[in-house]
């Protein structure tokens, strides 16, 4: 990737993030009555089969939501006999559209909620969490924190920043610009909660990264723009299972977005943690499954 790119996309992200923020409050009714009505996934009279007994939980990423997310991996687990359900969190007010804006503890508890909704719904003991980016390492504050341990049987993260990121090194230059980080904190939390060394993620990962009695495992590329540098992705624990996506298919070129959204190597390594005891080798060919 040419140096200036490299520079330019963690400020394009930034910019739309300012961007979103001056949406007229007068569209977000529309925008969110939108989002709100899924395509298939959300179904609320759905109840687990006995080779998928537990519901899966979609955790979309920063500036995304519980439908865009998701337009190939919940139809992908649907097939697959899954119980599919998404949430939208940490909405910003007159923000529409753009979630996981917020503050991250705040989502947590966003999710804590909806898991339980999800399970008085489906009649399930525990339910299975799949997220991307920011919704990779959000719910891992739910599961340490907020009892979600009790409820959750596994947590997948797509690209996850679980131990947060220097946007490749950009992050590096906030304290050249007075006052910048307190205005990224103010307008978009989860962005200042994402930095790493922020006290969010040292509270988070102040005594292990990872909670007993829940299966983790996370799936990262070598071409993450966003969550950098990407080893800071893995988790270390007892029952962690790091992947490195090229090192299934050596030609999956898919950076930070495209892997939640498109990649069929990883959706194929999502299906294998759901269902371990059912897994068959991940390869190049998985794409085409």
């Amino acid at each position: 990737m040419l140096p200036w790119k490299r520079v330019l996309r963690p400020l394009t992200a930034l910019l739309l993030t300012a961007a979103v923020a001056t949406v007229p409050a007068t569209a977000a009714h529309a925008a969110d009555t939108a989002v709100a009505s899924s395509s298939g996934w959300n179904d609320y009279s759905c109840k687990p089969s006995a080779a998928h007994p537990r519901p899966v939980v979609l955790v979309h990423g920063t500036l995304a939501n519980s439908i865009d997310n998701w337009l190939a991996l919940a139809p992908y687990l649907e097939d697959r006999g899954y119980c599919v359900f998404a949430l939208d969190y940490g909405q910003l007010t007159g923000v529409p559209v753009f979630y996981g804006l917020g503050p991250i503890d705040k989502s947590a508890e966003q999710l804590s909620a909806y898991v339980d909704k999800v399970l008085a719904a489906t009649g399930a003991a525990k339910v299975d969490l799949v997220g991307h980016s920011q919704g990779g390492m959000m719910p891992r504050y739910y599961l340490k924190f907020l009892g979600g341990a009790a409820k959750v049987n596994a947590l997948v993260g797509i690209a996850p920043s679980n131990h947060g990121t220097d946007l490749d090194g950009f992050t590096n230059l906030l304290p050249y610009f007075p006052g910048a980080s307190d205005l990224i904190s103010a307008a978009t939390p989860a962005l200042a909660d994402q930095v790493v060394g922020s006290a969010f993620l040292t509270k988070l990962n102040a005594g292990g990264d990872t909670v007993p009695g829940v299966h983790y495992t996370v799936l990262a590329t070598k071409y993450d723009e966003v969550v950098t540098p990407y080893r800071s992705q893995f988790l270390s624990g007892s029952d962690v299972h790091n992947v490195l996506l090229q090192n299934l298919c050596s030609v999956d070129l898919s950076e930070h977005a495209l892997v939640g959204l498109t990649d069929r190597v990883a959706f194929h390594e999502v299906a294998n943690a759901l269902d371990p005891a059912h897994a068959t080798a991940t390869t190049c060919a998985s794409a085409l499954g």
